[in-house]
């Protein structure tokens, strides 16, 4: 069986790989620099220049104007995106994208997949601040709208990414008897949604997610009950290909250093405790790769929950490992590796820490 990429994935990687070589990761000043400092928007010139590239579209089925690839793809240009620290929304985006294409209506697939692949709609996802396996949707209740005229959204989400500045958050909801959903709201332009800032360990702007009554009318809504679970998955797997990213940037960072920086007469590379880490460390990214492409390739529970848990524990151990061996260096502002470790734990806790999945994946074991 070959299992190598197809030519529109490699094709999609190139092109991420052009766009993402004009990103410097150390753009936007460290929370460490500035107490307190958020970034106001994502990179919005980036963010076009991925639209020219098609590669906003990579979800989007051609009748709608994208490419139509599948997960695997996406998650190539995700790797590309997490060596830079792009910052802009292309996993919640995409994620979305997946899911509409896969559970929306006709109607709703058609007044919101073309303005994703054109860079008009930016989408959010919430939901993310979950640090346990719990699912999303029970932090919001949707109750049916009197007459059959929609759902009205009561509860909160926390940690909602660029909340303040997205188009679209795509809030994930469970019916009074117990039913998943997706509804699509605007944070800042519905009645009853209310933002409340939030600092985040990366220094990008998060957000309180509360709904107060927000009425959703039913074109609005996906109803598909594999939907939620369906996006959470996309959306833990492409947190896998962030890490995976700025993983193998971090550690030719590290290789870089260690081969110029010396002492007692010779490079630190050479000395055998040097050596040994930094190949722990590519066989911790030779593991997240493995599993990686297995979870984008099936979206399997099971399957996800493994590459998230090696993604977690392995980008904190590439990070803190550079952070050892850089010595001085790596603690120093101006030197980029701090901003490294900063998005690290955050990609490293986002949609579930390596323990909530090895707890999921202990359920899903007893269970099956």
């Amino acid at each position: 069986m070959d299992f190598s990429f197809s030519e529109e994935q490699q094709a999609a990687q190139e092109a991420a790989a052009a766009v993402f070589s004009q990103v410097s990761p150390d753009a936007v000043p460290s929370p460490a620099l500035t107490r307190g400092a958020v970034a106001e928007d994502f990179d919005r010139p980036l963010w076009q220049r991925l639209a020219r590239a098609d590669l906003l579209g990579l979800a989007v089925p051609p009748e709608h104007g994208g490419l139509g690839l599948d997960p695997v793809a996406l998650c190539l240009v995700l790797r590309e995106a997490g060596r830079v620290l792009a910052r802009v929304p292309l996993l919640e985006t995409s994620a979305a994208a997946f899911t509409l294409a896969a559970h929306g209506s006709e109607e709703l697939r058609s007044a919101l997949l073309g303005r994703i692949a054109t860079g008009e709609l930016a989408v959010t996802v919430a939901g993310q601040g979950r640090t346990g396996h719990e699912p999303a949707d029970h932090a919001v209740t949707a109750h049916a709208a009197p007459g059959g005229t929609g759902w009205i959204l009561e509860g909160v989400q926390t940690a909602v990414p660029w909340a303040a500045t997205a188009d679209l958050a795509i809030v994930p909801a469970r019916t009074a008897e117990g039913r998943p959903l997706l509804a699509c709201v605007s944070p800042t332009e519905t009645a009853g949604v209310c933002l409340a800032e939030q600092t985040s360990t990366n220094g990008e702007r998060y957000a309180e997610l509360r709904l107060d009554a927000v009425r959703v009318p039913p074109h609005e809504v996906v109803e598909a009950p594999e939907a939620p679970g369906r996006l959470h998955r996309l959306l833990a797997t492409g947190t896998c290909a962030l890490a995976l990213g700025l993983g193998s940037r971090v550690l030719e960072m590290t290789s870089e250093y260690v081969s110029r920086r010396e002492q007692f007469g010779f490079p630190i590379a050479t000395f055998q405790a040097v050596a040994v880490q930094a190949a722990d460390r590519y066989i911790d990214l030779r593991a997240m790769e493995a599993t990686l492409w297995q979870a984008a390739w099936r979206l399997e529970p099971a399957d996800v929950a493994v590459a998230k848990m090696w993604a977690a524990d392995g980008v904190r151990r590439v990070v803190q490992t550079a952070q050892h061996l850089h010595g001085g260096m790596g603690a120093d502002t101006e030197y980029p590796l701090h901003r490294f470790h900063a998005w690290a734990k955050q990609w490293e806790l986002s949609h579930g820490s390596a323990a909530a999945h090895e707890e999921a994946l202990a359920d899903l074991l007893a269970t099956g």
